[in-house]
């Protein structure tokens, strides 16, 4: 019999359910090749909502465990084998690598709030939501302003349903938004009200439009927000 999720972490049931799965994947208790067990059946056991249920089935793919076909289910996938990409801290060493990693991330994550408009389901979109409510109240810890910052970030690249712009948001870290900060002027670090405010704003343009469900709009509002980062980097 199944142990109940726990509805008590402030994750949400859809984690849960994810976490629950993926433990099973993972230790060999549904193999690559087989199905994963019907909506009906997941729904019972655990006490979820279809919603719930559906929403854990897309983390799955968007994380490469399973793969689903219309009209005959879910299939869990071989594991992948690890091919992390990452970029130490230690790496970022000049200016010019700071400007590269921001023209990196220009064309990387406006593709990904594009698909995040696109193919973001409500819980997703939540997630996002909350990222940015937690960015416009650090509780005056600038450490914390960098954490949600980068949460945002992530939910948006989760949101696309592509797992390899999660992953590689995932391995750069928060210190994708710490760098840029550490070569700032003072009027430019993340504790400055001023500058708190307008990449707020950013932030807040990119979100609508994942909401409003316009692609072209969430990209543009990405790729506005990065480069304007970019060209706060490059003020005198």
């Amino acid at each position: 019999m199944s142990v109940p999720l726990d509805r008590n972490t402030g994750r949400g049931l859809a984690y849960e359910l994810v976490e629950r799965l993926k433990a099973r994947i993972l230790a060999g208790e549904i193999r690559p090749g087989e199905k994963l067990p019907t909506e009906s059946s997941l729904i019972e056991e655990f006490g979820v909502s279809r919603t719930v249920v559906r929403e854990a089935v897309s983390q799955l793919q968007a994380a490469g465990l399973v793969e689903t076909f219309q009209g005959r289910g879910s299939f869990v996938l071989a594991v992948p084998a690890s091919t992390a990409f990452t970029v130490e801290a230690t790496q970022i060493r000049t200016h010019r690598d700071v400007l590269d990693m921001l023209d990196f991330r220009i064309g990387v994550e406006s593709e990904a709030a594009g698909l995040a408009a696109e193919r973001r389901t409500e819980l997703q979109l939540k997630a996002v939501e909350r990222a940015l409510v937690d960015l416009t109240s650090p509780g005056g810890q600038p450490g914390n302003a960098v954490e949600a910052d980068f949460r945002f970030h992530l939910k948006v690249a989760l949101a696309s349903g592509n797992r390899f712009y999660s992953d590689l948001l995932a391995s750069f870290g928060p210190m994708m938004i710490m760098l840029p900060r550490t070569r700032l002027e003072h009027t430019y670090t993340v504790s400055d009200a001023t500058h708190l405010t307008r990449v707020t704003l950013e932030h807040e343009n990119v979100y609508r439009a994942i909401a409003d469900r316009d692609g072209a709009a969430a990209r543009a509002a990405m790729r506005l927000h990065l480069a304007n980062s970019r060209a706060r980097l490059q003020a005198p």
